[in-house]
């Protein structure tokens, strides 16, 4: 029996249309369109709708995925894993007004840290279009870096957040 190469498309009699996109000796791992990734015994009983043959450039599913994975995370806004201090996670955050008639508001601080952390991530979003842009002459690139900086400045109160010092904001340092 021929091995199917990754992107043979296959009709399982119970998980339906697919593409393989890995394979070992005793195995397929296949995308189905109803259920998902799934892994199948090479000798399982299935239709093949269309056969590839492996070629030596063949990339894997993983391969694939981890290419992806890295340019979301370079040209999108797409945010990356960044964790609240234990202390504060689970906790509150009371805005109380002055006037006492007036209620107090609550926010549960997990909600108010991952909008910090998408505020960050989109001014590193805009440092980035702004390093890139063509339109920008340097000078203007410069001073709308030096606007970032202090924004970056501006947020550092909420550094006592962040579970890991790398994330926290960092805006001008004294000389």
């Amino acid at each position: 029996m021929e091995l199917l190469g990754i992107g043979s498309r296959i009709n399982h009699p119970e998980l339906g249309f697919g593409v393989v996109t890995n394979s070992d000796s005793k195995q397929y791992w296949v995308v189905f369109q109803d259920s998902g990734l799934e892994t199948i015994d090479i000798n399982s009983d299935f239709e093949i709708i269309e056969i590839i043959r492996d070629e030596l450039d063949v990339v894997s599913f993983f391969e694939v995925e981890s290419s992806l994975r890295k340019l979301l995370k370079k040209w999108s806004d797409v945010s990356e894993v960044v964790r609240i201090a234990d202390k504060w996670r689970g906790g509150n955050i009371i805005l109380q007004p002055k006037d006492e008639t007036l209620s107090n508001k609550e926010i549960p601080i997990d909600t108010f840290f991952h909008k910090i952390v998408m505020v960050r991530d989109r001014i590193r979003v805009m440092e980035q279009k702004i390093n890139a842009s063509k339109n920008l002459d340097d000078q203007e690139k410069i001073d709308l870096q030096q606007y970032i900086t202090r924004i970056y400045g501006s947020l550092t109160t909420f550094n006592v957040l962040f579970k890991e010092k790398e994330d926290h904001f960092v805006g001008e340092r004294s000389k």
